[in-house]
Order: structure tokens, then sequence, then C-alpha cells
């Protein structure tokens, strides 16, 4: 597998470029990207559409801000700096463990300081040159789609808590075994659980930044399945351990046309170094597994990428609002509900049934999608959405 971007480049390429960039981050961050792409054109559409409307902000110019901003962005700003000073320092370093790296106390003291004290010169100036100058309130028109940003900013952070918290609900003994590497690993996140925090937190924020939130929910639908794709690749290109089962079955007649490895796959230079050791491989990430197991994040990744041409195709015939987040709830909860039954999970008794948390998250999933459609499709106006 390729364990950073730059494996997967050198395979393509023959070259031999070392970059310090993992595969599975690098393919969180254009996740990240290509959904906020995908709902910012959606909030852009919904607007011209007359579903969203723009809203009237009066901001007084002679004001320097929120403190409470400033001084996070002061902070931001220097332990960025700070951090990336120290990676041009002991780049070999951050090279061969960039997460490690990162999450360690390394770093240019003298930078972090000096850009503190840059910062607040710069401040201190700002807010001297407003303070003298007596302007008057500037009307100011903020579109939906100007909050792309902090949409995505909210998804993300309560997705990571959302997904940590299931996770460690999941593995609790591994989390109470070592509490701080279980919360500062890069692994272990339960999309499903982030999925479900996400949708909360982003019901609120629609309440402090006054828009739709139904229109908006319906908007995430695509945005979330591409990002979703394109995250579960990079599961599977870097072999994080999110596959499946042991597969030793022979390969069915009807899938001949396939390449083996998406029927059964055994994992080589996986980024976890689970399995047996490479002969004559030398490096950091020299295993292979024992034995071939299903790929079910290449499997989850295609699912979702057909799942989001569905949705993309039927977003302007589904005139209701939140119908299409309810058929998205339902498509995504099906296919990981199906997914489930080929992976190792751990296993819940409930009520005489043996089922895994994913599996309870997508049964739950499934029927909150159903009524959501029922409910809403009955509620909403099905007034033609001009094209």
């Amino acid at each position: 597998m390729f364990p950073k971007i730059s494996d997967l480049i050198n395979f393509i390429t023959g070259s031999r470029i070392d970059l310090p960039f993992q595969t599975y981050g690098f393919m969180l961050v254009l996740a990240f990207i290509s959904g906020g792409m995908v709902l910012r054109s959606e909030l852009k559409r919904k607007e011209r559409a007359g579903l969203l409307a723009s809203r009237i902000r009066f901001t007084d110019p002679s004001r320097l801000g929120s403190w409470i901003l400033i001084i996070f962005q002061g902070i931001l700003v220097s332990v960025i700096l700070w951090k990336s000073a120290g990676i041009v320092m002991e780049y070999s370093r951050f090279t061969s463990n960039p997460g490690k790296f990162i999450f360690s106390s390394s770093g240019s003291i003298p930078v972090l300081i000096l850009t503190a004290i840059i910062y607040l010169v710069l401040m201190f100036y700002r807010y001297r040159v407003l303070k003298s100058s007596r302007g008057r309130p500037v009307e100011e028109t903020i579109h939906p789609y100007q909050n792309t940003w902090g949409i995505l900013i909210v998804a993300l952070v309560s997705a990571i808590v959302g997904s940590k918290l299931f996770d460690i609900l999941d593995n609790i003994e591994v989390f109470l075994r070592d509490p701080v590497q279980s919360l500062l690993s890069f692994s272990g996140f339960a999309f499903l659980g982030g999925l479900v925090s996400t949708i909360f937190a982003l019901i609120l924020y629609m309440r402090v930044v006054k828009l739709d939130w139904k229109q908006v929910i319906d908007c995430s639908a695509p945005a979330i399945l591409i990002g979703y794709a394109i995250g579960r690749m990079g599961c599977h290109l870097s072999g994080d351990g999110c596959w499946g089962v042991i597969n030793t079955f022979a390969q069915p007649e009807w899938l001949t046309w396939l390449p083996d490895w998406t029927w059964a796959f055994r994992y080589p230079h996986n980024v976890i170094n689970q399995g047996i050791p490479i002969p004559g491989c030398g490096g950091p990430h020299c295993r292979i597994l024992a034995e071939p197991v299903f790929p079910t994040a290449l499997y989850e990744s295609l699912y979702s990428l057909f799942s989001f041409g569905l949705v993309w195709s039927l977003r302007k015939r589904i005139n209701s609002p939140v119908v299409l987040f309810g058929l998205f709830l339902v498509i995504h909860g099906t296919g990981r509900f199906l997914v489930e039954q080929i992976r190792i999970n751990k296993q819940y008794d409930l009520f005489g049934l043996l089922l895994s948390q994913a599996e309870i998250i997508s049964v739950v999933l499934i029927f909150a999608g159903i009524s959501v459609m029922l409910y809403y499709r009955r509620q909403g106006k099905n007034i033609p959405e001009p094209r």
C-alpha cells in the first residue's frame, strides 16, 4: 500500500520523491475540500432558487472585533509558525512520523515568541488606528454560501469529537489502558458517530447564522457522500486497518472481469504494520497480511461515489425540504449495514441479536431516514424548484 502520498506518486510515475504527507491525511483534506466545494455550490443554487435568503449585517468599522477571536487567531498563527519552523529544522524526523511530530512539543520557541510579539504589536496598532477613525456602521450583505467555511469548521470539529467518542465507547478497554494515546491517535474514528454529532451541531449552528436548517441539511447530503467516498479511498490506499474479514473463497465467476485485489487483498506495506514481515523489504512499513481479506473500504468508497451520483441527480427533483437528507440516511445506512457483514467489529447482544455498534447505528439511520422522508414529504409544499 501507500503510507505516504509520495509512495503512490512514485508507484505511478516511477519517481523517487519523499513527501511528508500521509496518504490517509492527504485524502481526508481532499475530502474536506471536495465536500466544501459541493456544499458551496448547493448553497448558491438554493439562494438563486429563492429557498435560502441573504441577511443584512451592520458592522462598526471603528471596532477591532471580538477579543476572543483575536486571541484565538494569535494563538493559532503562533502555534502554526512555531511548528512549521520545527518541521524545517527537523524535517527528516517529521517525515518519518508526521502525526507524532505534530502532537509533540517539538518546535522553535524563538519563532513562537517572536510571532506572538509581532501579532500583539500589529493588533495594538490596528486598534489605535480604528479607534481614532469615527466611522459610521456599514451595511453588509451576507449570502448563504459565505457561511460555507463556518459550516465546514463546525462539521469538522463535531465530527472529530463525535467519532472519537463513539470509537472510545466501542473500544473502552483500549481507552482505559492508554487514554492519552487513544485520544491523540489518528486512527479509531467512527464515521457514523461523527455523522450523528455533526447533524445536531449543524442544526444548532444554523440558528446562529440565521439559515433555514432544512434547506442547508439537504445541501450537506451530496457533500457528505463525496467526502466519504474520498476519505474511504484514503483508508484503502494507506491500509489503515479498515478492512474486512479473512476471505479465502474463490472469486465468483461473475466477478472475474474485476482484478483479483478487488475481491481479496493482503494489504502489503500497510500503514499500521499489521501482518507478517515481507522478505527483503527495508523500511518502516514492511508487513503484509498473512491471509487475504475483503477490501471493505474500497467497497464503501465505490458505493458512496455511486450514491453521490444518485443524490446529485435527484436534488432538483425533490422539492420537499429534508426529504433528500432522509434519502441520504437510508442509502448510507443500508450500505454501511451491508458492509458490516464482512467486517471485524465488536459485537453487542441486543435483544438476543449480536450486532456491532455500526450495525445498530445503521439500522437507526435507515428507520430515521424513512421517517424523515415520510414526515417531510407530507409537510413540504410541492412547489417546483427552478432549474
